[in-house]
């Protein structure tokens, strides 16, 4: 578990690279892999700058990735797999990377999406030039070692030889492009923040900063507009009620609290029984809100009775139906001696 922990937060270091130690780990891999050392080494700030970067080289020589990279994971693989056999291997892959694997392939893939969105500059009306452009841009990010990005098929192989130069700039570096003459490394990112799923979140900005700038804000995971914290401050229900993109209204009504919404909608309860109350939010070219009003029967220390919210399925008819559902019951086996 001490390796996993160390892996985990490689994939979540902030703050300046070490650059004379990626460069030397670098180094390493293209000894490892059987190539001279490159004789140019570029430092970008971010993904977004590393990509234009290498646009704007000349004669970097082609991309040697294969060699650096792929290669020699496929053979580690191969040699520990061989080593432990199919179970042996699958033990220790459940153990390390695949604990770490959701996290930073969600990661990656976003900070691609972001990257491709902020470099391709072809007006949207012109749709071919856009195609053309984002392949383009795709081929490059292809081309990317991932770096501290890396870490969850790194994590599996703690005591190889073979993959030192790789989880050496890992450890000191994000991305990293790999060529015959040249490198381009990246800064790691000086803001990184997550919600407890791994996703991108935060309410107060932006999840994901560089140091030249280049963001991504998300909610839960979900791409969201710079704009939308600004307009977090005066959300109003009307806001809410009258906002088109389905998926930005539900973060709204996540942020701003669907009981609050409730009572500032003017909703009326569409159930109540002993169990609780049902609400309803009718929601424009989406799916209803569905919740139930529970009290907890137990008092906090104060004396009070704290209410919760449960999220109910859009079909759901009475109170009862819902807080049954969220025990995974049918309504006619719900029947709680004590609610709480």
């Amino acid at each position: 578990m001490q390796n996993l922990d160390e892996w985990r937060a490689v994939a979540a270091a902030t703050g300046p690279a070490d650059r004379p130690a990626a460069e030397a780990a670098a180094r390493r891999a293209y000894k490892s892999a059987g190539l001279a050392a490159p004789t140019r080494y570029v430092w970008a700030a971010s993904p977004l700058a590393a990509v234009n970067a290498i646009r704007a080289l000349h004669n970097p020589g082609r991309s040697v990735r294969d060699e650096v990279r792929t290669r020699p994971w496929a053979a580690e693989r191969r040699s520990v797999h061989d080593r432990l056999g199919p179970t042996g291997w699958s033990e220790l892959w459940n153990t390390t990377g695949a604990r770490l694997w959701d996290t930073t392939r969600i990661l990656t893939d976003r900070i691609t999406t972001g990257v491709v969105e902020a470099a391709v500059t072809i007006d949207p009306a012109d749709r071919r030039g856009r195609a053309v452009a984002e392949r383009d841009i795709q081929g490059l990010l292809l081309d990317a070692v991932l770096g501290q990005h890396d870490a969850a098929w790194l994590s599996a192989f703690p005591d190889s030889e073979r993959l030192s130069g790789l989880a050496g700039v890992a450890r000191h570096a994000g991305w990293w492009w790999p060529f015959e003459h040249t490198i381009v490394f990246t800064e790691r990112p000086t803001r990184l923040l997550r919600d407890e799923a791994g996703r991108l979140h935060a309410a107060d900005g932006p999840a994901l900063v560089y140091p030249d700038g280049f963001a991504l804000h998300a909610w839960r995971g979900m791409p969201v507009p710079a704009t939308l914290f600004e307009d977090l401050v005066t959300l109003t229900a009307e806001r809410i009620r009258t906002e088109e993109n389905a998926e930005l209204r539900r973060v709204m009504l996540e942020f701003f609290g669907y009981d609050r919404y409730l009572a500032e909608s003017g909703a009326r309860p569409i159930d109540r029984d002993e169990t609780g109350i049902l609400w309803c939010i009718e929601l424009d070219d989406d799916e209803d809100v569905v919740m139930v009003e529970v009290v907890n029967s137990t008092p906090e220390p104060d004396g009070t009775h704290r209410t919760y919210w449960l999220r109910v399925p859009p079909g759901t008819r009475t109170a009862k139906e819902g807080v049954a559902w969220t025990f995974s019951l049918e309504t006619d086996h719900y029947a709680p001696v004590r609610q709480t």
